[in-house]
Order: C-alpha cells, then structure tokens, then sequence
C-alpha cells in the first residue's frame, strides 16, 4: 500500500527490511538453510541462501540484526555446510563440493529429484565469500566463518563440470549423470564462470569463459549494442555482487559498453516493450513491466477483454521475443534501482497505489496478471513469496543506497581474480 506521506527513502526503507526479514523467518535455525517460498513444507533453495548470506550484513549495517546474532546464523550454516553429507548418493546434500539446487530444510538431503546444480551452487558460494569479506573482525565466531567460507569455496571441483565444448554442465544427477546443456550464451552464469576461473583448487581455463561468451546474442536498442538475453533477472543476478560498471571483457570492449549499461538497456527494452504492448494486455505501461522467470496462472482462461488464452505456469518470461501472457513480476522494476533509480520508484509507486495486493506481509508476491478476470485489480496472484526476490530485491536497494555489497566484492581476492581472467579490464580493477 502507498501512504500519501511517503517518500521515496521511505518505501525503500519499508520494502528493503520486509524483504530482508525473510531470511530471518524463513531459516531454519538448525542447518540455517532458507526455505525457496513461503509456502509450508518448502524446500530450501540454495541460491536463495547465498541470497540471505549476503543480505545478513546488510542486515547489520541497517541494525536490523546484531552483528554477533548474524554472524551466529552465518556460522550454523557454514558449519552445515561443511558437515553435510557430499557423496554420490542419491539423496545427499552435494557432491565434489557443488549442492543440489533444492534441499529439505530439516535435514539437508536432496529433494524433488533435483539437480546437482552449478549456477545455485555459485550464488550459495558467492554468498559464503560475502559473509567471509563482511565478518573480519578477530574473535572466534568470526574467524570461524572466515576459515569455512575458504575451505567451502577451495573444495568446489568446478573442472570436473567442463562439458567437452570447453563450457561448464548445467549440472549432474547420481544416476544420469550430466545434463545435457551447458552454460553458453548471455545468462545469469557469469558470476559462475567468475567464480570457476578463481578456483584456488579446481580452476577452470580462460578458454572456457571463451565458449560461454562466443554464443553471445547481439542486437540493438536506440542504435545501440545491446547482449540479449530475455528474462530481466539475467540483467540483475550478477550485478548483485559484481560491480560492472566501467570494468569490460573482451566482448564488451569490441561494442564499447559494459554489463551495467548493458542492463541499463535491457531496462529500456522492458519499458518500451511494455508500452508498445503488442499482447495487448491489460496494466502494461511505462510503470508497469518486469517481465521475467515466473510462476504464473495455468490452464486455459478468459481474459478481461473477453479473449481465451493459454497459460502454462513457470515460464521464464521476457521481452521482446517473448514469451509473454501478461504476467508481470511486481519486485522486477525495483530491483533495477541501482541502474535507474528514477525509473524503478516511478514503476514502484505505481504498482503499489493501483495493485496494492501485490505484497504479503510487506513483500512482494513473486507474479501477477492483472488481464485475468478476478475479484481485484491484481487479477491473478501468485500465492507465494519467492527468497530470490527478496534477495535481489534487499542487495540491489543496498547497492544504490550505499554501494555496501559492491564495496565489499570489489575487496576480494577470489571475485578480483575471476574477473581478470575472464579478461575483464579498466575500472576499479
């Protein structure tokens, strides 16, 4: 709900705590693993427990949490981490030092059959250097979780995932074996490469940060180059720890942008697109786009405008080549703060005054489509909060308030590493 007292420092700070708090109650207080929704009876995500990692010193830089309780939670987790059962066996929590994309809360075994998962492992284990740079004071708690992050990221076995094209597996189940996709082409998966090439145990070579980046798609937006990719939280997962601006790779530097302004024109996409509105669905406008990986409604149902269209769920949704049924991520626009800051409160404001129950308990609800029928303006809602919003929600607030989480990568050796050969250059490397 929009308040007509308040600012926009004001809606940061409500929306950033509230989304922060997630990682609070939704943790499980013995293996300090954080449930992927707020459904009962989810599983944990481990990328969305890199999230909340990463979000705990935010936490105390705000004093919303004190220091000596979240470096408590940190080291539950790290210590469950570094205790849990790594082995081929088919309901373990990890193997070679990677984890399985979902794991029950309780006891941290596998579930739903999932994958051995690289990039989930990657936003766990970005989280764990976080909570390494952040925690350096000398006292025993401290130094403890500085000793578990180094040993946690030195026994990741990222070689070991290197398909025979030179990228890195999607990921590994115990009985198939891997998958068969890899990581090429614009995604999410660059924090992964940087991460696999700083290895101080099993790096992965310079070569195949080359496979990842020569299936770069290229196009333009306002005679600009622009890397396509469809899905905004592409733009956004990355950035979330790395600060991209004015450092490039070789690909960046032939278009003469960076992966920051890249995303600036991903944005501008998202809102012409939205405006443009070629489904013609019902909300979208310049203060009204996000349009990414999503659950949505399903089966087939009558629009407001009286059109039957086809829904199919989870769907990662994007612009401009689609696929879009008018569901639209209501955390996606603010997310971009630290990119366009005027943009992401207009669209805030925006989607909290007309579709205001678009937030449990202060957090945004992962999807909605306001062209379904429905009893209120929102339409369809999704019935669930999402940790990786939070997360990216709570880190790229922080980024555009304060810089903290950048300042912060910037200083590690491992991040700084990566980057370099990766071919990264300039800036503050």
């Amino acid at each position: 709900m929009l308040l007509k007292t308040d600012t926009d420092a004001s809606i940061l700070d409500r929306i950033q705590k509230s989304a922060f708090d997630y990682f609070v109650d939704f943790a499980n207080p013995r293996t300090g693993l954080i449930a992927d929704t707020s459904l009962p009876g989810s599983p944990s995500s481990i990328a969305a427990t890199g999230f909340g990692l990463s979000c705990y010193a935010i936490g105390v830089e705000r004093n919303w949490i004190g220091r000596s309780h979240a470096a408590e939670k940190t080291l539950t987790l790290l210590r469950f981490l570094a205790e849990s059962n790594q082995s081929r066996e088919k309901d373990a929590t990890g193997y070679k030092g990677l984890y399985y994309h979902f794991l029950d809360m309780e006891t941290g075994k596998r579930t739903w059959r999932c994958e051995l998962s690289l990039i989930d492992s990657a936003l766990l284990l970005a989280g764990v250097l976080t909570a390494a740079a952040y925690f350096v004071e000398e006292n025993p708690l401290e130094r403890e979780i500085r000793s578990l992050a180094a040993m946690l990221f030195a026994r990741a076995n990222w070689a070991w995932a290197l398909d025979a094209s030179g990228a890195l597996s999607l990921g590994w189940k115990p009985r198939s074996g891997f998958l068969p996709y890899r990581w090429e082409g614009y995604s999410e998966a660059l924090i992964l490469y940087v991460l696999a090439l700083a290895s101080p145990s099993y790096p992965v070579p310079a070569a195949s940060y080359e496979a990842f980046a020569s299936k770069f798609e290229w196009t333009t937006v306002d005679g600009k180059p622009y890397l396509y990719a469809g899905p905004l939280f592409i733009h956004l997962f990355s950035h979330g720890w790395i600060d991209f601006r004015g450092i490039r790779d070789a690909a960046m530097a032939e278009k003469d942008s960076d992966y920051f302004e890249n995303t600036r024109r991903a944005i501008a996409l998202q809102r012409d697109y939205a405006q443009k509105n070629p489904g013609g669905f019902s909300g979208y406008g310049p203060d009204l786009w996000g349009l990414t990986a999503c659950d949505g409604p399903e089966r087939l149902r009558r629009l407001i405008d009286g059109r039957r269209q086809q829904f199919a769920g989870y769907a990662a949704r994007g612009v401009p080549l689609g696929p879009d049924d008018g569901t639209v991520a209501p955390w996606a626009s603010l997310a971009c703060i630290a990119f366009e800051p005027r943009y992401a409160m207009a669209a805030v404001r925006h989607i909290l005054a007309a579709y205001p129950n678009v937030m449990s308990d202060g957090r945004f609800l992962g999807s909605f489509n306001p062209s379904i029928r429905g009893e209120t303006p929102e339409g369809w809602l999704n019935d669930r909060v999402v940790g990786l919003d939070q997360g990216i929600l709570v880190m790229m607030i922080e980024n555009s308030r304060s810089g903290l989480i950048w300042e912060l990568m910037r200083q590690v050796p491992v991040i700084r590493r990566g980057l370099k050969r990766a071919g990264f250059q300039g800036g503050w490397l």
